[in-house]
């Protein structure tokens, strides 16, 4: 059966989401010692990180949680931390290399181009219109759609209804084998894993694996040849 759509990650599979938090929060934490935070720069910044995982990476309250665990209760810190953080931030929010590139032939390819990601659906529309590929989209399914993560398959099945293809008709691409790889495969998804955006190594192993992100239309040019369709469906 022939991949008529393409299911990406957003986070460190079109952006480099870690990169940028790392260096927003080096930006927060040199404010906030400016506006004076009476900590070690390396240590509040280790601290910062470590709160936001935490508290969740996407949590409005990591900088509050860690000014608390500091016993440190001043609103010009906050708001200073805050401030140079968002400001960062736009600098690093920027796809990898050749995205908008591979989206594009994607769409000329007559392929459906998706996103599916755990974080909340205001917060990665927004990052996708600062990233300028809304544009090459034609679904984004965020965590309010099925209040499920993509751990559980669930996200993964509600794209393939929305768009109303089989699951054998779409391709999962993705820097996790736990949140991506996984789950889609168990519902009958073909995978790739994007290794460059991989945070840390996990077991498991996907359909095939990725340095670059350009070097996913090789894969699709394989799975739309003929040999692809006999090996395939002897699967």
């Amino acid at each position: 059966m022939q991949i008529k759509a393409i299911i990406f990650d957003l986070d460190n599979t079109l952006i480099d989401f870690i990169k940028m938090k790392r260096e927003a929060c080096r930006a927060a934490v040199k404010a906030m010692i400016k506006k004076g935070l009476k900590i070690p720069f390396k240590k509040a910044f280790e601290e910062l990180m470590k709160t936001y995982f935490e508290v969740g990476i996407e949590s409005n309250k990591a900088f509050e949680k860690f000014l608390q665990k500091q016993g440190v209760k001043n609103e010009e810190i906050l708001e200073a931390g805050i401030k140079a953080y968002l400001e960062e931030k736009k600098k690093f929010l920027k796809p990898y290399p050749k995205v908008k590139t591979v989206l594009k032939k994607l769409k000329n390819l007559g392929m459906k181009v998706v996103i599916v990601t755990d974080a909340p659906k205001i917060k990665a529309s927004q990052r996708i219109e600062s990233l300028g590929i809304g544009k090459y989209l034609d679904l984004l399914i965020g965590k309010e759609d099925t209040k499920k993560e993509k751990i559980t398959s669930k996200p993964f099945e509600f794209a393939a209804k929305k768009l109303g293809l089989s699951v054998k008709e779409m391709l999962v691409v993705g820097d996790s084998i736990k949140r991506d790889v996984k789950p889609a495969k168990r519902i009958g998804m073909k995978t790739v894993l994007a290794k460059y955006g991989q945070v840390e190594k996990e077991k498991g192993k996907a359909d095939f694996e990725i340095e670059r992100i350009e070097d996913l239309l090789k894969i699709v040019e394989f799975l739309s040849s003929k040999q692809a369709q006999t090996t395939y469906e002897k699967k």
